[in-house]
């Protein structure tokens, strides 16, 4: 198997982000946990188009990237089984100012449905939240002081 080359893009409002919310078997356990919208880049797609093209699908809405932030590796184990990501990370805004009042987006993702929602940054500073990809967390402290 070989590393996936991702996408993620980031929106924050109010000392909030909006996540995915998902349940299930994670590296560090079984349960809730929480992740940026974006995927898997296409073959011959650039990474910030993949971030527009995920959005448009999964939740059906319109964003403009306002910056690029950063590469994140991420090595991970889930049961006997292991992972490896290179993420390319930005930051970026919705098209409709309207968006940012909704309190969750239905996230559909072929079959499966789930709700993106805003989380506050706090809870997951203090790890109240389980956050992926491992790493990110950090990265946003660091960038949502210098870019926000």
């Amino acid at each position: 198997m070989f590393p996936k080359a991702k996408s993620l893009g980031l929106i924050v409002k109010d000392n909030m982000i909006l996540l995915e919310e998902q349940l299930g078997k994670h590296s560090k356990g079984t349960g809730i946990f929480y992740r940026p919208i974006g995927g898997t880049i296409e073959l011959g797609e650039i990474s910030s188009e993949t971030v527009i093209r995920e959005y448009q699908e999964e939740l059906e809405v319109k964003i403009t990237i306002k910056s690029y932030i950063s590469c994140l590796e991420n090595v991970f184990k889930i049961d006997e089984s292991i992972g490896h990501e290179i993420i390319q990370i930005y930051l970026v805004e919705f098209e409709d100012e309207c968006l940012y009042q909704k309190e969750s987006f239905k996230v559909v993702e072929g079959n499966k449905i789930t709700l993106a929602k805003w989380v506050p940054l706090q809870e997951l500073f203090n790890e109240k939240k389980v956050l992926y990809p491992n790493g990110l967390s950090n990265l946003i402290l660091e960038s949502i002081e210098m870019n926000v």
